[in-house]
């Protein structure tokens, strides 16, 4: 979709912009190997729109996924962009948490080999890395609920409203925030400590836990940096960068 285009369909300056950048989203993902085929989803709120958030077309790959070719939402699941397809378990699952979260702008679910990993085993993440002290006082568990159902759109609206940082049981990720910097990063400080807990769990001695003191501090400065609109601002700059020398090209 081209600037001219835009303007022709009456689409706000804010709403192209999310686009793009949630259409980079689905390309930081593929770099940074969070991808599984066509089955995962990230979403944003439209900007002025409280009501209606943009998610993937279902069925394309993330690496097909532009800002023109996400489709826009209501709340109530009807789609708002002209031959749009949703995964309907994605549409419980955004939906449920943007009702639940209204400062919420940003959602992105995940089912990594480190995330789907740990949501085997119950309060998987301890307190044994500073990247676990990035999360864990925001981290909270959500049990394994029936797919696609209004009973699990609630349920995890619910769960959602104590932390932003959630591993879904026996399931995945999911992470959220203010801004889809801010959600992203999230993300990729939940998959490190996930990642760094399994390989903890595969050595001969017990971990180091953090002292509960330095864990406290931690607490107090995450809560403090992560609503802050610059909290992964920089970071996701950079990702962006590397995917567009690569080649992506998501703003059309």
């Amino acid at each position: 979709m081209s600037a001219a285009l835009q303007l022709a369909s009456g689409m706000s300056d804010a709403e192209w912009n999310v686009r793009c950048e949630l259409a980079a989203v689905y390309h930081v993902c593929i770099e940074l190997g969070w991808t599984d085929l066509i089955n995962t989803h990230m979403s944003a709120r439209v900007p002025g729109e409280p009501n209606h958030f943009l998610i993937n077309n279902y069925g394309e790959t993330f690496d097909e996924i532009t800002a023109s070719s996400l489709v826009k939402m209501d709340m109530e699941g009807n789609v708002l962009s002209p031959g749009g397809k949703f995964n309907n378990a994605g549409f419980i699952i955004h939906s449920g948490i943007y009702k639940a979260r209204p400062d919420a702008n940003c959602v992105l679910h995940t089912h990594t080999r480190a995330g789907a990993g740990v949501s085997l085993i119950r309060n998987g993440i301890r307190p044994i890395s500073q990247d676990a002290l990035h999360v864990i006082d925001d981290l909270v568990y959500h049990d394994y609920g029936v797919p696609a159902t209004q009973e699990e759109c609630d349920a995890l609206g619910v769960s959602c409203k104590t932390g932003s940082c959630v591993v879904l049981m026996n399931h995945g990720l999911l992470t959220l925030g203010e801004t889809i910097p801010g959600a992203v990063m999230r993300l990729y400080m939940l998959e490190r400590a996930c990642e760094l807990e399994l390989i903890a769990r595969q050595l001969d001695e017990p971990p180091v836990i953090i002292d509960e003191y330095v864990q406290k501090k931690a607490a107090e400065r995450m809560k403090k940096m992560r609503p802050m609109p610059e909290y992964g601002l920089g970071e996701w700059q950079g990702l962006v960068r590397t995917v567009e020398r690569k080649g992506a090209d998501f703003r059309r």
